[in-house]
């Protein structure tokens, strides 16, 4: 039956591209058959007449004599021509192109920070680069819900209005802090897609690092240079006086060269401390992520300043929880600012006699060390400036105990890197309180 039914579609099919034809470009075949078509209920009508005569005995003659004419007659007659109407197929659209995967392909392998926008400054896209620096930025949303600076709003909407590129320096503060020069231009690639002036580029290019060496060279000239003068001056005249008016006194070279030794000693320690606080800039803005027990840190600090505590008659008291405390860091830097802040509580509380180290919280508690003193206390005016680099609220007592006045500013970074805060409270007459908060 489907066979019978796909035979008979294909004869009209085939019969409708005949009518189709005009009349001087069918064949006599095709014209009879159109006329066959086209009259058949006639002819039928004709031919049942005709058989009626022949069963009812009429004369066969005659009635073949006048069936014949009437066929002929009907297939005879002229046929009305069948207007050709032009078709007109639809042109299809040309296919919208999304040029977002392809921009996505090719900056996801960057490791510049990197983010699309559209033309009312909301993110399109943003690169894995784009997420480690700054956290999430959700497609869709205004860029100024990340970055509230109008200095870069200003300098977006510029380029909006103009087509140019442009750039702007900016600094994120937290969690560390971090200089980027934003720049800003719009998309083309090549005129294959007709709306691409509406998408546009922003990069980020770190130049923390660079920031911080300078930094560190004008902090180095400004300040170590003044604070290797004295003893540089010291070592001069020492040295003078020896080859000079103590030339044959041994005792006075020999009491000359060890303040010569203090002096140089000094000096040492001053670099050493520039450079750890240098090294430390450069990665403030990568937290470790090693666990450390900071209880036996703790304990190895103490035992390492035992000597320094018995020599300046004070008791080092530790105050340590039962299990471990646990922090994300850097054993090496931890290490470092315990001893720090247990080191100028031994130096600047000598005079109570006690220095008491706490540890405290853990689990869902924040993790804290303190370092409490029964010394003097610092004037309040200068508690603010403590981690500033070469700040001493005394100088003659500062260098007097042989520090350099970069202590608690590598303390400051250390804990800037581990995301953790210094805490500092005093009392004069009463101590001095430092508390490290993880």
């Amino acid at each position: 039956m489907q066979a019978l039914y796909d035979r008979k579609f294909d004869q009209t099919k085939r019969g409708s591209r005949v009518e189709a034809l005009p009349k001087e470009e069918r064949g006599f075949a095709q014209e009879l058959a159109l006329r066959f078509r086209r009259e058949w209920l006639l002819l039928l009508l004709l031919s049942t007449i005709a058989v009626i005569a022949f069963v009812a005995g009429a004369n066969d003659l005659l009635v073949f004599a006048l069936w014949l004419p009437l066929v002929v007659a009907v297939l005879s007659r002229p046929l009305p021509e069948i207007p050709v109407v032009p078709v007109e197929m639809p042109v299809p659209e040309p296919p919208v192109f999304d040029p977002l995967p392809l921009i996505s392909a090719t900056l996801g392998t960057l490791d510049m920070p990197v983010v699309v926008l559209g033309g009312d400054i909301t993110v399109l896209y943003r690169n894995k680069a784009a997420e480690r620096a700054f956290g999430d930025l959700p497609i869709g949303t205004h860029l100024t819900a990340r970055l509230r600076s109008p200095g870069i709003l200003d300098m977006l909407r510029e380029t909006i209005a103009t087509g140019q590129p442009n750039q702007i320096e900016h600094s994120e503060r937290l969690p560390s802090e971090r200089v980027f020069i934003l720049r800003v231009a719009p998309i083309d690639i090549g005129g294959l897609a007709p709306g691409m002036g509406n998408y546009y580029l922003l990069s980020f290019r770190d130049v923390s690092e660079l920031r911080s060496i300078d930094r560190m060279r004008s902090d180095f000239v400004a300040n170590a240079s003044h604070e290797l003068r004295t003893p540089l001056a010291s070592l001069r005249g020492f040295i003078e006086t020896i080859q000079g008016p103590a030339r044959d006194d041994p005792k006075a070279q020999e009491r000359f060269l060890g303040i010569m030794l203090d002096q140089a000693t000094r000096m040492s320690r001053l670099v050493d401390d520039l450079l750890s606080l240098s090294r430390l800039e450069l990665k403030s803005h990568i937290a470790p992520d090693q666990t450390v027990d900071l209880k036996p840190l703790i304990i190895h600090v103490s035992d390492a300043l035992l000597p320094l505590a018995e020599e300046l008659g004070v008791e080092i008291r530790l105050h340590l929880p039962e299990g471990r405390v646990d922090v994300l860091g850097d054993r090496d830097e931890l290490i470092e600012v315990i001893e720090n802040l247990i080191e100028n509580a031994c130096k600047y509380g000598q005079e109570g006699k006690f220095v008491d180290v706490f540890l405290k919280g853990g689990g869902k508690l924040p993790v804290e060390v303190n370092v409490i003193d029964k010394g003097p206390g610092i004037p309040a005016e200068h508690v603010p400036r403590l981690t500033e680099r070469f700040y001493r609220v005394s100088v003659a007592d500062s260098r007097s105990k042989k520090g350099t006045g970069l202590g608690l500013a590598i303390v400051k970074h250390i804990l800037t890197r581990h995301r953790a805060r210094l805490l500092v409270k005093s009392e004069l007459g009463k101590g001095t309180e430092f508390t490290v908060r993880f």
